[in-house]
């Protein structure tokens, strides 16, 4: 009886913290099991491994993934799946697959560096191959690859700077609700939600958003100065998206096509005849091919819409597609 009583009460606890909006991030790993593990998408009798890693939804450092999940963000999946391959003897390149509208200017630009950093220490070829959508972020960190292929129907470009303050000044007057605001200086509370920007404050964040945008132009130049003067890509990042095609004419990609164009990439840099195709994932059971590799973390691109993603957003500076911000 007294074990009955306590799964009941597990089951409540469990319940309860699933339940929350406020729970903490909790790993429960009943089955001892959580660990991760590479699956082979598709086999091959080399030993050779070409590595799958899916970049997808909204890019950012953290966020509370919840009670189930074992990473707390991009950075973390994609830098722990790098730091595996190049422990891998028989790694011989990296697919990254991109599904993505961009995110947080610091977490973008940190896994541009971890590309760089991962080609650097180990001389593997990484492809780029984007998928529904690769804009701003998501285009920010494919330039740092050796290659990059789109999918005939990909969305891409959107290269430029977008930040974010929203203002309820208005809707707190309508409630008869007040902030009082004791600062140390002028503009210490510059871009509060409770005020409009000042003349002032909007040329300060302007000159942000300035500055951030030439890293976004320098970072791609860096990968793209074969194909593009600074001039020519200065004119193309004015923030509009292109299709495949469209990039592909403006040079801002290398070539259209699919996953087994990108592996045949991988083929011709490593001057292999075939590989093995793998993941590393923490659900092995789900992922039996290239198609059902799915991200295990809380995807805001994917799971809501663009007007929860824009309201769960905190003030700040993205390299990010918002279109129904307009």
């Amino acid at each position: 009886m007294n074990f009955f009583k306590a799964v009941v009460c597990f089951m409540t606890a469990l319940a309860f913290l699933i339940s929350s909006a406020c729970s903490p991030h909790v790993h429960l790993d009943i089955f001892g099991t959580e660990q991760i593990k590479e699956v082979v998408l598709e086999p091959s009798e080399s030993k050779d491994k070409i590595l799958v890693l899916n970049l997808e939804g909204f890019i950012g450092a953290s966020f509370s993934p919840g009670l189930l999940k074992k990473e707390q963000s991009q950075i973390s999946q994609v830098y722990y799946r790098l730091e595996l391959a190049s422990q891998d003897p028989h790694m011989k390149g990296v697919i990254l697959c991109l599904d993505t509208p961009g995110g947080g200017v610091t977490a973008t630009d940190i896994l541009y560096r971890e590309i760089f950093e991962f080609k650097k220490k180990t001389g593997l070829p990484v492809v780029a191959l984007m998928m529904g959508v690769a804009a701003s972020g998501g285009y920010y960190v494919a330039s740092a690859c050796d290659f990059i292929l789109a999918h005939p129907s990909s969305i891409t470009g959107s290269i430029g700077v977008i930040s974010i303050f929203p203002n309820f000044h208005e809707l707190m007057d309508q409630l008869g609700i007040q902030v009082n605001v004791i600062k140390s200086g002028k503009m210490k509370d510059a871009g509060s939600t409770f005020k409009e920007l000042s003349p002032a404050e909007k040329d300060i964040f302007q000159e942000i958003v300035d500055d951030l945008h030439q890293k976004f132009l320098d970072a791609v130049y860096r990968s793209r100065k074969e194909v593009l003067s600074r001039e020519e890509l200065k004119e193309l990042a004015d923030g509009r998206i292109y299709t495949a095609s469209q990039a592909l004419e403006l040079k801002l990609i290398d070539d259209i096509g699919y996953f087994h164009n990108a592996k045949d990439l991988i083929y011709q840099i490593a001057r292999i005849e075939e590989a093995q195709v793998v993941a590393y994932t923490y659900y092995p059971q789900k992922t039996t091919n290239i198609y059902s590799m799915e991200s295990s973390e809380k995807n805001l691109f994917k799971e809501n819409s663009y007007l929860k993603l824009f309201q769960s957003l905190p003030s700040g500076f993205y390299y990010l597609w918002l279109p129904h911000m307009d």
